[in-house]
């Protein structure tokens, strides 16, 4: 119903996300930036059969495009991050001037926390959401295997790595496919950009690169879209 009972704490209210799933076999109480608690319950359900593949897409995830499919199509991005920044800049130059352990210090602290925890609410809801997409429109999603730590150690372009949260989005659509019977498959990301869709042959490119055309075969299309195909014949295979 409406209440969780503990161990060692006894009933306590609680407000239910969603109806609970399967056999409970683990509660871990955690409390938010916010101050809020939370109770994440990990239950057992039994297998869903696998779906025949009938529809497979590959997914190339970037920095201009969240996401760009083989389907052509592409997801762009709000970067909620980039665009709190000036606001978040104003809230911590105030907490900094805030006498450490009073109450306008305090005070200072949340709001700076509130706009962290908006930053990532409005990112999870917008993550879930081109989830869904990907499930829904396909039986096998393929994505690149990426050393995302890595990336990372790029200075430059690990605010918006961090922002664009190639991880979670693939960890949100692995969930899905799994309560929907279908299948997500990661692949070597190794020349996905480079190699060309059509006819094979390596076609180096820079960042600053965003078209591929190709001196063999004559091919020539957006590059996201050229190592999405890539993608895709890596996990069909």
């Amino acid at each position: 119903g409406s209440k969780l009972t503990l161990s060692k704490i006894g009933p306590i209210r609680i407000f239910k996300h969603r109806e609970v799933e399967g056999k409970i076999k683990t509660c871990t109480i955690k409390k938010d930036l916010l101050g809020h608690w939370y109770a994440t319950l990990v239950t057992e359900i039994e297998d869903i059969p696998i779906v025949e593949v009938k529809v497979a897409i590959g997914v190339d995830v970037g920095l201009k495009s969240l996401v760009a499919l083989s389907t052509g199509d592409t997801i762009e991005y709000p970067r909620y991050y980039v665009q709190s920044q000036a606001k978040l800049a104003v809230a911590q130059r105030n907490l900094s001037r805030k006498k450490k352990g009073s109450a306008n210090r305090r005070k200072a602290k949340a709001k700076v926390a509130k706009i962290s925890q908006d930053v990532q609410n409005h990112r999870d809801e917008f993550l879930h959401q081109v989830s869904r997409k990907l499930v829904d429109s396909a039986d096998l999603i393929v994505f690149e295997n990426l050393n995302i730590l890595g990336m990372l150690k790029n200075h430059h372009l690990a605010k918006h790595i961090q922002d664009h949260s190639w991880g979670k989005l693939i960890q949100f659509t692995q969930g899905k496919a799994a309560k929907a019977g279908k299948v997500v498959e990661l692949v070597d990301a190794r020349y996905t950009s480079q190699k060309c869709s059509q006819c094979g042959i390596m076609v180096p490119k820079t960042l600053a690169d965003r078209t591929h055309l190709c001196p063999n075969c004559g091919l020539e299309m957006d590059r996201d879209l050229n190592a999405s195909l890539n993608i895709l014949t890596l996990g069909l295979r």
